[in-house]
């Protein structure tokens, strides 16, 4: 079962920096430049709505079965990815990929849980599993970039369909399904449906600022607030809950969701905007562009793999405050050097990203499943993930919004000479040629002031969580300090 469900990360990971690759030349062929934030929002849309609920399927039917339907969902998505005529049917089928990909990303890892108990045997695994990702994440852009500037674009989704079956015949022969202890309790559908409906409605009008009116935007919200207060109360009742409200007074668990929620919302504006600065400011090749994800990935595996030999020499804090130097050296890199970067430093910046995720999503994922209940833990776990896609959902959102208001004002300076089709064509080297040479270095200043913005959006986040950590550290310091005064 774990070879089969390690292969769902090769998957996730070759669709996570294929598609940022892929970026500049879907939105110039489908003419959706504007969508950009959209096409990122909604697959963690469709993450976001499905990962509790395929935690719960879990438990009631059995691990085996959720990966097996998760995984086909997701192929199914792929393929009318590369399928899609439109953007807007591009963007749809990103939602079902989304959907599929939340039961893909949890489930194995709700499986490690029961698979491992001791910690570290758990952190190696998952430290291998950060590996096949990453391992994924290098072919990804290398394979897909050369596929995009030869072929088409298309081809990339189809990559995954392969792959699907052959995770899920290896699991279908060699594991034997199980469930957990939810068997025989009533399942909570009440509950389920609320989840769904208020994610929609928060996710929903989060994705809106910007784009509709502020009284649709706030009214969105306020449903979704209301929705939510529902499911609680309904929670209080079930036999199952979806959510159990034990977990929110658990103080451990809620700060390691807080930085789970603070880093994913900052170490995204990276991961999504780094292939296209590369390709729109610089102006190399999809190809080329793809490249700044490589070593974000060998570093990764790095990070996640040098967790369990730390866990035993330091507390969670010290070592996540090393994943986010790591991450903040990143932002740095790209942020001081300005419009003419050097593509060396998106690389290293890359590097440096890559290894600070893996340290804090390995240390965190662990303590997380620690922290909890044992009956909890595979709601824990999707939480967890739930958290870290609502977090992405939302800056990926306002991430967009940041980009259209810096592309909308530059146009508006230039008077019109440059228009949003003329940007769109920029952010591929192959459509560029066809643009006027004497603008393009107008154009180029536009979008490096909008990924310029995100980038300092994003460091900001990572200061806060800074911040945050070092006050974890210092509280963690004084408490061991009163206990040993005590002992003493």
């Amino acid at each position: 079962m774990a070879i089969a469900m390690l292969l769902s990360n090769m998957m996730t990971g070759m669709d996570a920096t294929i598609i940022n690759t892929a970026l500049p030349a879907i939105t110039s062929e489908l003419e959706g430049l504007e969508y950009m934030g959209w096409i990122v929002a909604t697959y963690l849309l469709g993450l976001a709505v499905s990962t509790p609920l395929w935690s719960k399927f879990g438990e009631h039917q059995g691990n085996k079965k959720a990966y097996i339907y998760a995984t086909i969902i997701f192929a199914i998505g792929a393929i009318f990815q590369g399928m899609a005529s439109n953007i807007q049917w591009f963007i749809i089928a990103r939602v079902i990929m989304g959907i599929g990909g939340g039961g893909m990303n949890t489930i194995p890892f709700i499986a490690f849980a029961d698979m491992y108990e001791d910690l570290t045997k758990r952190s190696q695994i998952i430290g291998l599993s950060a590996a096949l990702f990453s391992i994924a994440s290098i072919i990804g852009p290398l394979v897909g970039g050369w596929i995009i500037d030869t072929l088409t674009w298309r081809l990339v989704f189809y990559l995954n369909v392969p792959v699907a079956l052959l995770s899920i015949t290896v699991l279908t022969i060699f594991y034997e399904d199980t469930k957990r202890n939810a068997s025989g309790k009533s399942v909570d559908y009440k509950g389920a449906i609320l989840l769904v409906v208020s994610l929609i409605l928060i996710l929903t009008g989060i994705q809106r600022i910007g784009k509709s009116s502020t009284a649709l935007v706030i009214l969105l919200l306020i449903l979704g607030i209301i929705t939510i207060l529902c499911l609680i109360d309904v929670d209080k009742k079930a036999e199952d809950p979806i959510i159990p409200s034990r977990l929110f007074s658990n103080k451990d668990l809620m700060i390691d969701y807080g930085l789970f929620i603070i880093i994913w919302g900052s170490f995204v504006a990276i991961t999504t905007y780094l292939p296209v600065w590369a390709q729109g400011v610089l102006g190399v090749s999809a190809l080329i562009g793809g490249m700044t994800q490589i070593p974000g990935a060998i570093t990764n595996i790095i990070g996640s793999g040098s967790v369990s030999f730390f866990q035993s020499k330091s507390n969670k804090y010290l070592i996540v405050s090393v994943g986010i130097v790591s991450i903040l050296l990143s932002f740095i890199c790209i942020i001081m050097s300005g419009q003419n970067t050097p593509f060396w430093l998106l690389l290293a910046a890359g590097g440096f990203e890559g290894f600070g995720s893996g340290v804090i999503y390995n240390v965190l994922l662990v303590n997380v499943q620690a922290d909890a209940e044992k009956r909890d833990i595979p709601t824990a776990t999707s939480l967890a993930y739930l958290l870290r896609v609502i977090s992405q959902t939302l800056m990926s959102s306002i991430y967009g919004i940041i980009l259209n208001h810096a592309l909308m004002n530059g146009i508006k300076k230039s008077h019109n000479t440059i228009t949003m089709n003329m940007l769109t064509k920029l952010n591929s080297a192959r459509s560029a040629k066809e643009l006027p040479q004497t603008l393009l270095p107008s154009m180029r200043k536009i979008l490096y002031t909008g990924y310029q913005n995100i980038m300092l959006t994003g460091l900001t986040l990572i200061i806060i969580s800074m911040v945050v950590i070092i006050c974890m550290l210092v509280h963690y310091h004084r408490h061991n300090y009163g206990e040993k005064v005590k002992l003493e």
